[in-house]
C-alpha cells in the first residue's frame, strides 16, 4: 500500500492541508499527517525525515508559511521524494513561502506547487507513486477522462446556450 507523509508546520496549515488528504484518500493512498515544525521541533522533523523511507512512506508533503523552511530540511535527511505546499500568509499573500520553498540550494530539491494548492500536492504525491502503482496510474487516467469529460461537456452546454 502506497503512504504519503504529509507534514504542516502549524496545526493552523490543516486547511490547506485537507485537500491533500482528500486527494490521497480517494486514490486509496495512505496518509500519516503531523504537525512538525523546522524551527520549533526540528529534533523531530529530522527523526521524521530520516526514519520515514524505513516506516514505509514513499512522498512527503511538506505545508509551510512564511520562512517555510520545513519542506527543505526534511529534504535535506531523506532521500524520498519532497513537495512544498506553501501556505498563504497575511505578510505577502504567500509569496513569500513561495519563494522560501521554490528556493532550494543545489543538491536538495524540493518540487513545489502554487500557494495553498494542496489539491495539486496530493495529485502531484499521486502521480509520483503512479510510477511504482499501476492500480494509481489507471486511477490516474481515469480522473484526467472525467476531467476532460466534464470541460466537454461544459463545452458543449455553452455551445447550446449560444445557439452555436
Amino acid at each position: 500500500m502506497a503512504k504519503v507523509g504529509i507534514l504542516m508546520g502549524s496545526k493552523s496549515d490543516f486547511e490547506v492541508v485537507k485537500p491533500a488528504v482528500n486527494v490521497l484518500k480517494k486514490f486509496g493512498v495512505e496518509t500519516e499527517v503531523r504537525v512538525i515544525s523546522a524551527h520549533r521541533t526540528p529534533d523531530e522533523a529530522h527523526e521524521f525525515a530520516a526514519n520515514a523511507k524505513k516506516n514505509g512512506i514513499e512522498v512527503v508533503i511538506c505545508a509551510a508559511g512564511k520562512a517555510a523552511h520545513l519542506g527543505g530540511v526534511i529534504a535535506a535527511f531523506t532521500t524520498l521524494p519532497v513537495i512544498g505546499l506553501p501556505v498563504k500568509t497575511d505578510m505577502m499573500g504567500g509569496l513569500d513561502s513561495l519563494l522560501s520553498i521554490v528556493q532550494m540550494p543545489a543538491g536538495i530539491p524540493v518540487a513545489t506547487v502554487g500557494v495553498n494548492g494542496g489539491e495539486n500536492a496530493g495529485l502531484l504525491a499521486v502521480q509520483m507513486l503512479s510510477i511504482k502503482y499501476e492500480e494509481l496510474a489507471e486511477k490516474l487516467a481515469e480522473y484526467k477522462q472525467a476531467m476532460r469529460d466534464k470541460i466537454n461537456a461544459d463545452d458543449q452546454a455553452l455551445q447550446t446556450m449560444l445557439g452555436e
